[in-house]
Order: structure tokens, then C-alpha cells, then sequence
């Protein structure tokens, strides 16, 4: 029997919907959940940061919040900026399904930049309904 899908499975939609996009796969189609070790520049990197639950009267889930932190590493800084611009172009105020699950708003809440291990890195949050 499945297990039904709840907040904590979001980064499977994160995921599906970045390489479904053609303007993120035109740069890269390596996206990871939480960590590699071993990916060649470019690539995405997603992870799960927080997670507010909003229970309902008796017990009934209702929309979790959930932010989400997605990182473009790439080798130069231009690069960069571009394929955070098309990850913000492909997830930012989208809804979407995928695997019985629903993506019922998504909007990008944060960004920050930095340079580590040899590459450039955008890092953008997203406040993600579920």
C-alpha cells in the first residue's frame, strides 16, 4: 500500500517541475535533493529548510507552509545569476501536480549569493503550499 504524500515529500514536485521547464534544462539537468558530492558545474542542489503545519478543526491537515532552499552552483558568476533567474522563472507563483501530489503556491521569499568550493552559488528560497 502507498503512503500518501504529505509536505514532507515536497521537494519530489520542486524536482519534477525544475526539469520539466526548458529555460533550467537548457542550463542543467542535474538536480539533487540535499547534497552531491561528486556533479559537474552547473547544477541544483534543493532542499527541504522548514515546515509550518496548519492543522483544521478534528484533526483534518490543511495547507503546510513549507520553505524551500534551492542552489544553482555554477562556474562562473553570469552563469550563475542566469540559471537562478530561470529556476525563479519556473517555480515562482506556479501551481502544479505531480505523483498525486498538489503544489498549491509557490514564490520565491529570499535569495542570497556566495562563492564556495570553486564555484559560484545562487541560493533562493522558496515559501512553498502544499
Amino acid at each position: 500500500m502507498a503512503v500518501p504524500k504529505t509536505s514532507l515529500s515536497v521537494g519530489s514536485i520542486i524536482r519534477a517541475v525544475l526539469l520539466e521547464d526548458p529555460d533550467v534544462a537548457g542550463r542543467t539537468n542535474k538536480v539533487f535533493p540535499v547534497v552531491t558530492d561528486s556533479a559537474e558545474l552547473p547544477y541544483i542542489v534543493y532542499r527541504r529548510a522548514e515546515l509550518a503545519a496548519t492543522p483544521q478543526k478534528r484533526g483534518q491537515p490543511g495547507a503546510d507552509e513549507v520553505q524551500v532552499e534551492v542552489l544553482c552552483y555554477t562556474r562562473r558568476y553570469g552563469e550563475g545569476v542566469e540559471l537562478a533567474e530561470a529556476v525563479r522563472g519556473a517555480l515562482d507563483y506556479v501551481s502544479a501536480e505531480h505523483e498525486g501530489q498538489t503544489l498549491r503556491s509557490c514564490y520565491l521569499s529570499n535569495s542570497e549569493e556566495a562563492y564556495q568550493d570553486d564555484a559560484f552559488v545562487q541560493q533562493l528560497v522558496f515559501t512553498v503550499k502544499v
